[in-house]
């Protein structure tokens, strides 16, 4: 395909021909619905370009392989859905430990456990806050649409190398399997240079490590130290967000990906009926876009968080908002998404209910 060439494509195909774009070397995964089709495309794609690909035995070798392989300065991602990620969360405190540049796609399904194939954003807590040990934290950027799959899976694999961080593209399975008309374009980004860091061979160089185990205590908690100074930078230059008719709203509702295509229709049409409404999105999910919100609060701008959950990014937002303003939850745990039809009355019985209290 040429590379400003509009195409009708999938979310899962759109993410791994992104990977090949941005110039990822090697991919290792399992298969799990509702992702399946990264792993599938790839197969294909990655073996005729002369790039690595293997079907793993299981999840903890997937991830586990590519430590090994970004190890070297490559490029490298897997990608998997939720019970599955879950698996993967020791390697994960590793390799932010470690400073290794994982990609790793996680297009949801509905939990907990096993769970099942229905659309959901349960995985919201697992990506942001983690399931390994100790003090680390991850990238996690979330897609709305077809377009942001690959716009995000570019940006993905630049964070990554760029901080030496692992970085979670976090989509769902609405997502993964609806298909939309999207640009690839050229990947966007500098390469980034690894020969400081990477293990390419100590040929006419020093030998090198990387490794999790400080057994000095005064080094381990420099580490600890460092990795957090590294986030704080991230929290500074890469924390984004979109945001919509915030200027005048009385309320501003706010959703991460695919929910917030329907949250910007029912903005539209409550201010048809005369309601001041907002929109924002967080695209970074982490680094979470605390500042802007708090700013927003401050203005006296009541909060409405729309998701797919039982409320995991509704304590961000509540945090954020830091009691400035009131703060409310439309929600789903999974299945059906939210209608716009449900969000506008959602949206309605909250504001007479704040009315009535405050009379």
């Amino acid at each position: 395909m040429k590379n400003m060439e509009k195409v009708l494509i999938k979310g899962n195909y759109a993410i791994a021909q992104a990977a090949v774009n941005a110039g990822c070397q090697c991919y290792f995964g399992y298969p799990i619905t509702p992702q399946t089709e990264i792993g599938e495309y790839l197969s294909g794609k990655m073996q005729e370009l002369g790039r690595g690909y293997v079907c793993a035995e299981s999840e903890l070798a997937a991830i586990n392989m590519v430590m090994g392989a970004v190890s070297t300065g490559v490029k490298a991602m897997t990608s998997s859905s939720s019970c599955a990620v879950a698996l993967m969360q020791e390697a994960l405190s590793y390799a932010a430990s470690d400073e290794l540049p994982v990609v790793l796609v996680n297009v949801m399904r509905t939990g907990p456990g096993l769970g099942y194939i229905y659309p959901a954003q349960g995985d919201y807590n697992q990506a942001v806050t983690g399931g390994g040990n100790g003090d680390y934290k991850v990238i996690v950027l979330a897609p709305s649409c077809v377009q942001e799959c690959i716009d995000l899976t570019y940006r993905a694999f630049y964070l990554a190398q760029k901080y030496r961080n692992p970085v979670i593209i976090l989509a769902d399975g609405l997502l993964g399997q609806m298909m939309e008309p999207a640009i690839f374009g050229e990947y966007p980004y500098p390469e980034v240079d690894t020969s400081s860091w990477a293990l390419s061979g100590a040929k006419g160089r020093e030998a090198r490590a990387i490794y999790s185990c400080a057994r000095e205590e005064k080094k381990q908690i420099q580490h600890i130290i460092n990795l957090d100074q590294k986030f704080k930078t991230i929290s500074k230059n890469e924390t984004t967000y979109e945001e919509y008719n915030t200027e005048d709203a009385d309320i501003i509702i706010t959703a991460f990906g695919s929910m917030a295509r329907n949250i910007k229709a029912a903005m539209n049409v409550l201010r048809q009926k005369g309601i001041k409404v907002g929109y924002i999105r967080p695209i970074t999910l982490s680094p979470f876009p605390s500042d802007r919100i708090y700013e927003l609060a401050s203005s006296h701008k009541d909060f409405i968080v729309v998701e797919m959950n039982m409320g995991q990014m509704f304590k961000d937002v509540k945090y954020s908002v830091n009691g400035k303003a009131k703060c409310d939850l439309i929600n789903r745990p999974c299945g059906e998404w939210l209608s716009v039809e449900e969000i506008v009355a959602s949206v309605e019985k909250i504001m007479e209910k704040n009315y009535a209290a405050s009379v």
